[in-house]
């Protein structure tokens, strides 16, 4: 869970370096079902995270200071 503008950062950053790391795999595997399963756990880790990036965004830093 995000609790910081700081993990909020490194979230982001992890995000970035997930989705590079599917477009090289988009260019270098050739076979689709081996693309699939190895793309599959990118996809699931960056939705993970992006629903966490979500999360914090979503929550008035008032209200989040609060609750914490």
């Amino acid at each position: 869970m995000i609790k910081t503008d700081r993990q909020l950062q490194v979230t982001l950053e992890r995000i970035r370096h997930f989705q590079a790391q599917l477009l090289h795999l988009r260019k270098t595997e050739t076979d689709p079902t081996n693309f699939r399963m190895s793309a599959s756990g990118f996809l699931a880790e960056i939705d993970r995270m992006q629903l966490e990036v979500r999360e914090y965004l979503s929550v008035p830093e008032n209200d989040f200071a609060r609750s914490a």
